[in-house]
């Protein structure tokens, strides 16, 4: 009797191979597409997609609860002075939470998504691809849920799978990946906030105190910024903290802008770890890992690198590995 999958589909390339990869693999394939908010075109092609396998395919309705834990997060995150990755608390709580839910409903024995990422022994992994690996973005996966998850793009590399899906005839073969904030139009999230929050203007100030200049709302700003400031000064400046209390922009040297400790709170973990160990852990998905030695108490976690890391971000994850394996991770607060 064929295995019941229900794969996860967005319209796009990855996940429509996903569907179709299984299908040719013996499963019985059932799509399921997110609708998130409004103007979202990704359900025709999905349909578009199950129609050509002949699978049967639903559409779930989230948009209260993506409102709720992505889009709202998201702008309160800013608000705050930090910079999210709305991409991580959408597979925590919608993608691997409620759409996950929804397939087990069905009856489903797995349930498949296109991420880069692989899981072995009910274990969270790197993709083999490490340029495509996406395990960064997967860490506050529920851990009792890995045994039913499966990633079958874990060995593909981009290029084969849009080759693979060329040679399919697949409707979205040739569709271009999605913006990177799946809900801001033209990826403008300035833009986006305005809409939703005032942005005061305030002081930018120096390290030490100083004031240079004047801001148009710390929230265009991030981390690490360099250019845009908008200041003149002997020599180059960057943001190194945002003070949402006092509504300033903090500025330094770039020597000011490595730190060799930080703090990370609202933990996950997919393995048992004891209170202190050590981790290569990265601090921005598009970062190397580095090694450190973390410290756990309570929901904190303490991390000291060995070499000290540049534009540590609060809003940002930090997310431990031992090796190629998934140890959890929590949200940047302090550095």
């Amino acid at each position: 009797m064929k295995k019941k999958i229900c794969v996860a589909m967005s319209g796009g390339v990855d996940s429509s191979f996903v569907a179709a990869y299984l299908l040719e693999n013996d499963f019985e394939v059932v799509g399921i597409t997110m609708k998130l908010f409004e103007n979202q075109n990704v359900a025709e092609d999905s349909k578009t997609v199950a129609d050509f396998l002949h699978i049967e395919h639903h559409i779930l309705d989230l948009r209260d609860d993506f409102q709720k834990y992505v889009v709202k997060k998201f702008v309160d995150e800013y608000n705050s002075a930090r910079t999210p990755n709305p991409c991580v608390n959408c597979n925590e709580n919608i993608k691997f939470g409620r759409l996950f839910d929804f397939a087990m409903d069905l009856g489903a024995d797995f349930f498949a998504t296109g991420h880069y990422a692989r899981i072995e022994n009910n274990q969270l992994k790197k993709s083999t691809n490490i340029e495509k690996d996406q395990s960064y973005f997967l860490y506050r996966i529920p851990r009792d849920r890995l045994s039913k998850i499966m990633f079958p793009l874990w060995n593909f590399s981009k290029e084969e799978v849009r080759r693979r899906a060329v040679e399919m005839n697949l409707p979205v073969a040739m569709k271009k990946d999605s913006q990177e904030i799946c809900f801001v139009p033209n990826d403008d999230y300035k833009s986006f906030l305005r809409s939703r929050v005032s942005f005061e203007a305030g002081k930018i100030v120096s390290t030490s105190g100083k004031i240079l200049g004047e801001h148009s709302g710390f929230m265009n700003y991030t981390i690490g910024q360099r250019r845009g400031l908008g200041i003149s000064h002997e020599s180059p400046l960057y943001v190194v903290n945002l003070d949402s209390e006092k509504n300033s922009v903090v500025v330094g040297s770039n020597e000011e802008l490595f730190s060799s400790e930080l703090i990370a709170t609202d933990l996950k973990f997919l393995v048992d770890v004891p209170k202190k160990f050590r981790a290569d852990v990265k601090i921005r998905c598009s970062r190397r890992d580095s090694k450190a030695t973390i410290e756990i108490e309570n929901d904190l976690a303490r991390v000291k690198f060995d070499e000290p890391q540049r534009a540590i971000t609060p809003g940002q994850s930090a997310v431990f590995y031992d090796s190629d394996l998934v140890l959890g991770g929590g949200f940047i607060r302090r550095f």
